[in-house]
């Protein structure tokens, strides 16, 4: 073979690759379009690669924009990278956090950069990633800030399923949700994710299938989301960065009310104070006049309508941030320190969050064989006065949405008796709180440290292979306090009481060993190789009491209490795990991959506790074969694998004795009704996979597209049994569910002229979900309720998970409403309603660039599933409605037929028909969830850097941001169609007196110091 160098059209071509700051960055990959020249750039970002003066050069870095180019007559190139933006990339982080190129990927993959975060940013991280995501559904809880989120990648997998295991820097951490509401209240705490502070994110990567996830084990049956920690880079020097935020929420009011007619009983305004309490719910007195009427506390007010309530009780709500970091990149070590405040207030008053972290990212090469890393990030998180949801007790969002429709919220101030301290009544339930009541005197208490840390050591026995070792331990105790103040109506004599002390501590341990090698065969076949073991022990201890009547009023403390219930659990999990993947490479244009797992789960008998999950996938490079005009790259791609799991709950498969309270002294013991199940096994998860990458037109459109079908079978569910039995229920594999859709990722450059860009992204996901079967014999498993308690969430065999199961109209033969003699139509059967979670949802991106000026929007949508909402039966059952105007002066004839065929001529007062209609009919609850929302908008500008030379500062940006801006289409009256008060798949879709929707307007500042720079 003639040598390269005698080739006088081949020259060697020297360069420097920087980021946008003109900070180097080392090992970029560095190719010659065409051929297999390549290169990496060293710890200087420089490079040489021999190539001909018509050559175009290919280089991709983790983090960053695959680029192309052109080397024309230069030997001397400067090239920049571009942080990743919302784009399949070049080079992605994998599994086990190795870094993998695009085409040899056989699955589809997300990738989403830090920076695009951290403007219109959410408390809890996740939120900001609603509708940027192909084939991922967020939707959050309407509980203030750092609020817990539902998280599912395509859709539900299972009747249990659940979040994606989050990773951090290669190792899983906890996402436990820390406490939530039902039907009977409660606060939401949030859960582990929330506490993530978005300026330490440098990217966040999404495994969607189980082809991705695999050798992650049955945490990943759900899927995964990688986070990448900011870390500086070798020979950067040193550089400080400081951003800081401020924004605003403020309340939204999606009601669409009655107000011709205002507080009071059949037809009748209140006419005594008694009269004025025992209406105060209800909005079915005379039409308004405006008319002085009294009120419960004695005064007379003008019977007017009062249409601003929500936006008066609930204030204009700050929120602060503040993050500084220092990075520094020598020759053989970096180091990248940060630390964050923030400062959010909730719209309550009297509710905050407080939230300091410091994180600590740091690599140093002992030799040229051996090197490790540190990533340490601390958390301390203060929560004051949450608020409740869904029921009335301690909920003040309950008490202002249901207001008559004359009543001034501000009359309800203080709403306690200054010389008593008891709460001032103002409705004819003392389980529906004074508002004010909780505002002044609310004592919730919540707070949280939490240490994340991961350490590796590498070693490099050659170029070639690499032995490495890994540990992360991940701890976070919280501490919660929740009293019922002194004073409280609904307490026992007003003395109040504790409904949750609560100290609990949990503990995740991962450690993993891990062989790789990568190797050229022959001169066209590669392969990549990686086994490893994985050991984990998760532990949850908590300490918990309650109790009622304070003896010494405002004294909360437990030895104040005259009785106490005190409740202690403990659970540990340990699994034992090896694993492998394998890539086999040829010409690198097609890439074949194998993976397997076996794990060993303390949670199952000794007999059935291991299993083995394999896992397959190819991708095929077509465009390196086949060249068609106006196509850059085209790859087809296609997998299938097995993922397991375990039961969601320890102890399942023995009966355990435990003690409760005692009697007299002496303890009493008790045990589970669950009948443990000593032949349990692992259930498992099949996923197959295909689809396309397309890139078209020079680069300018992007092409993505998923097709997937996953069955889940034998999961353990808790089945009922006979009482006879002596137990009430078992753990059973008998379940079983299959999932399928498609996901496409549509983005293009419409415009890319010099002084003006536009990029433009279109994501859409549709999921086919069923239930097939529970176990085995039952139709359908209710799960979850709203207070009015005449509907339900469901799992039905048939039908996706999870159903909205409600009653309707009882009709004749002929599809005639049955009327009762009371002139209500008759309560029919109990059925299936529609689907919770959305069948169809994406979202509509928009980037404009104009020199220094940019211009983003985000436009997300979901359509096909309903919502339970309480609010719309006590719209109907306190006269809110505008459905319950009709009759309000006549009566109303239900249309319909009496049991025995006879017309019905009935007529009921309006007051009494719609209240006895809502709770027969729980079907007029039943909504259309869908909905097409203006998610985000960003305005921003960025300093010239020759209008910086004389400063300290490197670059500096400023932008102005909005979040859910407003609603382009929705098809609830009185209600956000987002609003939920838990984040549990059993409650999806339940909506009730949880905080309304707000509006966030905020700014954005970054500043950058330039190393070694003076004014």
């Amino acid at each position: 073979m003639r040598p390269l160098t005698q080739d006088h059209s081949v020259r060697l071509i020297k360069g420097k690759v920087t980021d946008e700051n003109a900070v180097p960055i080392a090992r970029t990959s560095v190719k010659v379009k065409g051929t297999r020249l390549s290169t990496k750039t060293d710890n200087n970002g420089e490079f040489s690669i021999p190539a001909a003066p018509d050559a175009i050069l290919v280089l991709s870095q983790v983090g960053y924009q695959y680029r192309e180019f052109p080397t024309k007559e230069n030997t001397w190139l400067d090239i920049a990278m571009h942080p990743l933006q919302n784009d399949l990339e070049e080079v992605m982080v994998t599994a086990l956090n190795i870094p993998k190129e695009e085409r040899k990927i056989g699955y589809a993959i997300s990738a989403i950069s830090g920076y695009s975060l951290t403007k219109a940013r959410e408390s809890n991280i996740i939120s900001a990633l609603e509708g940027q995501v192909a084939g991922l559904n967020i939707s959050g809880v309407n509980g203030g800030p750092a609020s817990s989120a539902r998280i599912l990648l395509r859709g539900a997998a299972s009747m249990t399923a659940g979040s994606p295991l989050f990773v951090v820097n290669g190792v899983p951490i906890d996402n436990t949700q820390r406490g939530s509401a039902n039907e009977y209240g409660g606060p939401d705490y949030g859960d582990g994710i929330s506490n993530i502070n978005p300026d330490d994110v440098e990217t966040i990567t999404v495994l969607k299938g189980s082809a991705a996830s695999a050798l992650y084990g049955a945490r990943a049956a759900n899927g995964v989301i990688l986070i990448t920690i900011k870390s500086a880079r070798k020979n950067s020097g040193t550089a400080i960065e400081y951003n800081t935020n401020l924004s605003f929420d403020q309340a939204v009011n999606h009601t669409d009310f009655q107000y011709i007619y205002g507080q009071g009983t059949q037809n009748q305004r209140p006419e005594t104070v008694a009269a004025a309490v025992a209406s105060g719910l209800y909005s079915w007195g005379e039409k308004l006049d405006g008319q002085p009427v009294i009120q419960f506390d004695g005064n007379k007010y003008s019977y007017s309508a009062v249409k601003n309530n929500i936006q008066q009780f609930y204030r204009t709500a700050p929120a602060f941030t503040n993050t500084i970091s220092l990075s520094h990149g020598g020759q053989n070590g970096t180091i990248h320190l940060s630390a964050s405040n923030l400062n959010q207030q909730s719209i309550i008053r009297n509710s905050s969050l407080d939230r300091k972290t410091v994180n600590l990212y740091t690599t140093h090469e002992l030799s040229k064989q051996l090197s490790i890393t540190f990533n340490g990030n601390y958390i301390r998180e203060y929560n004051k006065n949450r608020s409740y949801l869904s029921d009335g007790p301690l909920n003040p969002n309950y008490g202002i949405a249901a207001l008559a429709t004359n009543i001034n919220q501000a009359t309800l101030s203080p709403g306690y008796n200054i010389n008593t301290g008891a709460e001032t009544p103002w409705n004819n339930d003392e389980y529906k709180t004074n508002p004010y009541f909780i505002l002044n005197k609310q004592a919730d208490y919540s707070s949280r440290n939490r240490f994340i840390s991961s350490a590796s050591a590498k070693y490099k026995f050659s170029d070639w292979i690499y032995l490495q070792a890994r540990l992360g331990y991940d701890k976070s105790s919280d501490y919660i306090l929740s009293v019922i103040p002194t004073g409280a109506a609904f307490s026992v004599n007003g003395e109040g009481g504790i409904n949750s002390l609560k100290k609990s501590d949990i503990s995740e341990l991962n450690s993993d060993l891990l062989l790789a090698a990568n190797r050229n065969i022959t001169r066209d076949l590669n392969l990549d190789v990686s086994v490893g073991t994985n050991f984990r022990k998760r532990k949850v201890e908590s300490n918990g009491l309650m109790g009622s009547r304070f003896i010494i009023p405002y004294l909360y403390t437990p030895s104040n209490l005259v009785t106490v219930i005190n409740n202690n659990t403990f659970a540990k999990i340990v699994t034992e795990s090896a694993y492998y993947t394998a890539d086999l490479n040829y010409k690198n244009y097609l890439n074949l991959s194998a993976t397997g797992r076996y794990d060993v789960y303390s949670t199952l008998p000794r007999n059935n506790r291991g299993i083995f999950v394999p896992g397959v996938s190819a991708s095929f490079v077509f465009s390196d074969l086949i060249k068609l005009k106006g196509l850059n790259y085209g790859k087809l791609r296609a997998s299938f694998a097995k993922t397991s799991g375990e039961p969601i709950q320890p102890y399942t498969t023995q009966t355990y004795y435990y003690t409760t309270s005692d009697v007299n002294g002496v303890p009493l013991g008790n045990f589970s009704r669950d009948l443990p199940n000593y032949n349990l096994r692992p259930f498992t998860l099949n996923e197959f996979e295909t689809g396309i990458n397309l890139k078209l037109f020079q680069n300018r459109l992007f092409f993505d597209f998923t097709y997937f079908h996953r069955v889940t079978n034998n999961e353990i569910i808790n089945a009922k049994q006979s009482v006879t039995s002596g137990f009430t229920s078992a753990y059973v594999n008998l379940g079983k569910t299959r999932n399928s859709g498609i996901e496409v990722l549509l983005q293009g450059i419409v415009s890319d002229r010099k002084d003006f860009k536009w990029r433009t992204g279109l994501n859409i996901s549709h999921i086919n979900n069923r239930l097939l079967s529970i176990d085995g014999s039952s139709k359908y498993a209710l799960a979850g309720t709203y207070r009015p308690l005449n509907a339900y969430t469901a799992m039905v065999v048939g039908k996706p998970v999870t159903q909205i199961m409600a009653y309707d109209y009882l009709r004749d033969a002929s599809g005639n409403m049955i009327i009762g003699s009371d002139g209500i139509p008759v309560r029919g059967e109990l059925k299936a309603m529609g689907n919770t979670l959305p069948n169809v949802y994406g979202g509509f991106s928009n980037n404009f660039y104009y020199k220094n000026f940019s211009l983003s929007m985000l436009i997300d949508f979901k359509y096909g599933n309903k919502i339970l909402s309480a609010t719309e039966n006590y719209s109907y059952v306190f006269g809110l409605n505008k459905a319950t105007l009709e009759g309000r002066e006549t009566g109303i004839i239900a249309s319909g037929v009496h049991a025995d065929g006879s017309i019905n001529t009935t007529s009921v007062p309006a007051y009494n028909y719609y209240p006895q209609l809502a709770t027969n009919i729980s079907a007029l609850s039943v909504l259309n969830g869908s909905f097409i929302k203006v998610r985000q908008v960003t305005l921003g500008y960025t300093f010239p850097a020759n209008t910086l030379k004389r400063t300290p500062f490197s670059a500096i940006s400023i932008d102005l941001v909005a979040r859910n801006l407003f609603t382009l289409a929705k098809y609830t009256k009185n209600i956000d169609p987002e609003s939920e008060f838990s984040p549990t798949l059993s409650y999806a879709g339940i909506e009730g007196a949880s905080l309304p929707a707000t509006r966030t307007f905020g700014i954005n500042v970054n500043f950058k110091f330039q190393q070694n720079k003076k004014p």
